[in-house]
């Protein structure tokens, strides 16, 4: 079933990512390198390569075993992407970079850095994607792009996260059922039932209406933080902290722990996660803790211009975790 659109029906149609370059990505970094230390950091340029193949390019360079290289983010195949990676070195001996493998591939900075990257040490995204072949009203299209621009989207998980067809989320079930997978597809099915269900909330939320203004019993996100509080009264505080963006309502990333949510929010969440036990059970069971996801996704800086009558380009920022996904679902069918 189609996941609900926050602002109401797709205002157009269009295509995006027929050139690498319609889709580009670009990591906001959240530290400085220290400029000493046994990790040598590299900010890439990449085309056509996922991240985790760019990781096999740099161990195989660097003569260093694959955990040996991290990074922050995962990053698409089919776009130009930046990002950073480091090389655990510790002798502080690296081959030439000019002896990297040139073909889709560019160093644009490196430096030495006291710590290996972590997942997640990212300030956010920068994006810029081109819609081709865009089918629909133009003042109905500025209209929609000024409401998302002002009032967010729904932060759904995109598709890519549930694998070709949905079917991670089927081998998950099988993961819950006793079929065994290795580490790394394991933390991918994990997270793709966790994703489900968090979609699934925010699915309900949109349809009610409530996904942004929240509703009592509501537990909260501060912005810019993955720091929650409450449930409290929903108030005209509240209200006002909502309508300025500084908070946002949440949905569960399941784990184990005892839900936060008061009434009548928890019995909303009780009757959408019906049916799914077995999934929640099998989280639980892995060793999940509960965490909790902002509803509403505020894109920063946004920005588009349209190349000509049928061509469309769209600048954001988006906080880490985030799908430039999200935001296109809340404008039309964009489709690759």
């Amino acid at each position: 079933m189609p996941l609900a659109r926050c602002h109401g029906e797709a205002v157009l149609d269009a295509r995006f990512r027929v050139e690498a370059a319609d889709f580009q990505v670009e990591e906001l970094p959240a530290f400085t390198p220290s400029g000493e230390g046994e990790h040598l950091l590299l900010e890439i340029e990449k085309t056509g390569m996922n991240t985790a193949f760019v990781a096999g390019l740099l161990a195989r360079w660097a003569g260093v075993a694959p955990m040996a290289v991290s990074y922050a983010g995962m990053k698409d195949r089919h776009a130009v992407t930046r990002q950073r990676f480091s090389v655990h070195l510790p002798k502080r001996q690296a081959p030439p970079l000019d002896t990297l493998p040139s073909e889709g591939l560019r160093v644009l900075a490196s430096d030495w850095h006291a710590r290996k990257l972590q997942r997640g040490a990212l300030a956010g995204n920068r994006f810029m994607l081109v819609l081709r072949e865009v089918n629909g009203d133009r003042i109905a299209i500025e209209a929609r792009l000024q409401q998302m621009q002002h009032d967010g989207v729904a932060n759904y998980f995109g598709e890519q996260r549930f694998g070709h067809d949905g079917g991670n989320l089927d081998a998950a079930r099988a993961l819950f059922a006793g079929r065994r997978f290795g580490r790394e597809q394991r933390s991918i099915l994990l997270s793709a039932a966790r994703s489900a269900l968090f979609n699934a909330v925010l699915h309900a939320r949109v349809q009610d209406g409530t996904w942004n203004i929240g509703v009592d019993g509501d537990v909260w996100m501060l912005a810019g933080s993955r720091s929650v509080f409450g449930p409290e009264p929903l108030n005209a505080a509240l209200h006002e902290r909502l309508q300025t963006h500084d908070i946002h309502p949440v949905g569960p990333l399941w784990g184990r722990g005892e839900l936060r949510q008061g009434e009548p929010a928890a019995a909303q969440m009780r009757a959408t996660l019906a049916g799914s036990e077995a999934i929640r059970a099998g989280l639980e069971r892995a060793g999940l803790n509960l965490e909790y996801r902002a509803l509403r996704l505020l894109a920063s800086n946004m920005d588009w211009q349209w190349l000509d009558a049928a061509t469309l380009r769209l600048s954001f920022a988006l906080p880490p975790g985030a799908y430039a996904t999200a935001v296109l679902y809340a404008l039309g069918d964009c489709r690759a």
